[in-house]
């Protein structure tokens, strides 16, 4: 049965249907705002680092400690921190780029019973989006690097879309960094026995990223990237 004949008259499309359709062409406005505020305040950043990992870990935690470690050293070789603005891991890279005089980025994002940005972000840095996938635009279009700490599915799925935007060539190859081999270990000899022993991924592909426990060897990783490279927002339109 085709579409024109499943609606008939007595059996078309509710009214809501074209309000919710009228509702999203205005919603485009929404998005091309959230675009165009995020790219005026980013442009004026220059290089910074991502830092991403779980908002659940505790200001006590190691990897909390670590991540602030990470944000301090990064600012004291010229490199700002951009997070997601919220608690643990990401207020721990705040904390530390700030520590350090360094430029401190909160990229926040409305979320019901969340509390807003962290106190270590710059105000003159700070943006709240209402959609992820814009959000997540700002992080890759004007990250140099990543140091993604141990995190749930907010950090797989930023860490994933990445490496696809790198792997499929979208964006120019970036260091990435995953800190804290007792947790990314089991994901990376997965990803070595099933990804690349059965066809799904190149075995060049695991070389995207590197593993570590040990804060300078992850910022040096970073810099020696940029040593004969210079830094630059990672896509054009």
């Amino acid at each position: 049965m085709s579409s024109s004949e499943f609606f008939t008259k007595e059996n078309k499309p509710p009214d809501h249907f074209e309000k919710i359709g009228n509702d999203d062409l205005w919603s485009v406005f929404k998005i091309m705002g959230e675009f165009v505020d995020g790219y005026d305040k980013m442009m004026k950043v220059g290089p910074c680092v991502s830092v991403f990992g779980s908002a659940r870990a505790a200001e006590d935690s190691k990897y909390y400690k670590l991540a602030t470690q990470a944000g301090e050293l990064l600012a004291e070789n010229g490199f700002g921190v951009i997070t997601g603005g919220g608690p643990g891991i990401m207020e721990a890279g705040n904390k530390g780029a700030k520590n350090a005089g360094g430029k401190s980025v909160g990229l926040g994002i409305e979320l019901p019973h969340e509390q807003g940005l962290n106190v270590y972000v710059d105000p003159l840095y700070e943006i709240n989006f209402k959609y992820f996938f814009v959000r997540k635009v700002m992080f890759v279009k004007y990250a140099q690097g990543f140091i993604v700490f141990p995190g749930g599915f907010g950090t797989l799925d930023e860490l994933f879309e990445t490496l696809t935007l790198i792997q499929t060539k979208k964006i120019q190859k970036i260091p990435i960094v995953l800190f804290g081999t007792e947790y990314w270990e089991g994901l990376s000899q997965w990803i070595e026995k099933k990804l690349v022993n059965d066809g799904y991924i190149s075995g060049n592909d695991t070389s995207l990223f590197m593993l570590t426990d040990d804060v300078e060897v992850a910022v040096k990783f970073v810099c020696d990237f940029y040593q004969t490279r210079k830094p630059k927002p990672n896509f054009s339109f």
